[in-house]
């Protein structure tokens, strides 16, 4: 019976073992492989491997955590082979200082090389702000546009702190420390300082949209205000360059980059899969317990 068992599983321990001696050596061989056969080449009719030379990086989901967008960005930005980049929007909005991130990084790159802007869904505040400095910015037809604002919100839980016997104590130095606190109403003046933070803020948005969109910032209630535009209106406006589908974005990159032939710098399809996941776990967690202040 013992040696019918052996003979049964004697090909499973064979590559098992194999595995066990030579482990190091398929590490090493797997990475090569993907250094040398990069999923961004493609093999041409000569059977030898092309280069990428376009790349399409997506900013999806509220805007938080930006690293790794910003990575992708530089990345492309120091890539020789890379002429060209298209990015594709399809978010709400996020935190204004990862959107503002996100912008002067997309303004770098485009000094460098071609960048155009492709919105699939919506591209609203933080993401449109992220989204000003490039080439051209094509929305699809049925795209929501702008929402170019500010907020910062709060809750005030006092009634329900006194309904469970519930108080807090406080030391602090500064009158404004308390600024935004949950526990109770804000006072008159914290309120207007708060104010002063969103003017301000609103007042750079603004102003950089208009700056980079050739718009007069006198006429913003026009344009920004917080409204939503479909994406005909947005052009009508000036937000957008041309209302089409996303092959139309990838034309003007193609026609922009100047190259012959269209080779795009592939993702891996598990690593997309499970960072849009992550990305979209996180970030509900995160804007459902974060009030700090948000383009959104």
């Amino acid at each position: 019976m013992l040696n019918f068992l052996k003979k049964l599983f004697y090909p499973i321990i064979i590559i098992l073992d194999f595995i066990t001696k030579y482990f190091k050596t398929i590490v090493f061989l797997t990475i090569m492989y993907f250094i040398v056969y990069s999923p961004s080449d493609k093999m041409n009719n000569n059977g030898t491997f092309e280069v990428a030379n376009l790349q399409k990086i997506e900013l999806f989901g509220p805007i938080l955590d930006v690293s790794k967008t910003l990575n992708e960005i530089d990345k492309a930005k120091q890539n020789t082979n890379i002429k060209g980049v298209l990015i594709i929007v399809n978010s709400p909005g996020g935190a204004v200082a990862p959107s503002v991130e996100l912008a002067y990084a997309i303004k770098e790159l485009r000094a460098v090389k071609p960048v155009v802007v492709y919105a699939s869904g919506i591209i609203a505040s933080g993401s449109y702000y992220a989204s000003i400095w490039s080439d051209k910015i094509i929305a699809n037809p049925g795209a929501m546009v702008g929402s170019i604002g500010v907020i910062m919100q709060g809750v005030n839980t006092e009634e329900l702190m006194q309904k469970i016997g519930i108080s807090t104590q406080t030391v602090k130095a500064g009158k404004y420390k308390e600024s935004g606190t949950p526990t109770r109403k804000w006072f008159d003046y914290e309120k207007e300082q708060l104010q002063s933070i969103i003017d301000d803020t609103y007042n750079m948005f603004i102003t950089d949209v208009a700056n980079a969109r050739k718009l007069d910032v006198k006429n913003h209630t026009q344009f920004a205000d917080a409204k939503v535009f479909t994406a005909s209106q947005a052009k009508s406006v000036g937000l957008v360059d041309e209302v089409a589908t996303i092959s139309s974005a990838q034309d003007l990159i193609v026609e922009l980059s100047k190259v012959e032939s269209a080779i795009w710098q592939k993702q891996d399809k598990f690593d997309k899969f499970f960072d849009k996941f992550m990305s979209q776990v996180i970030s509900k967690i995160s804007m459902t317990f974060n009030s700090s202040l948000k383009a959104y």
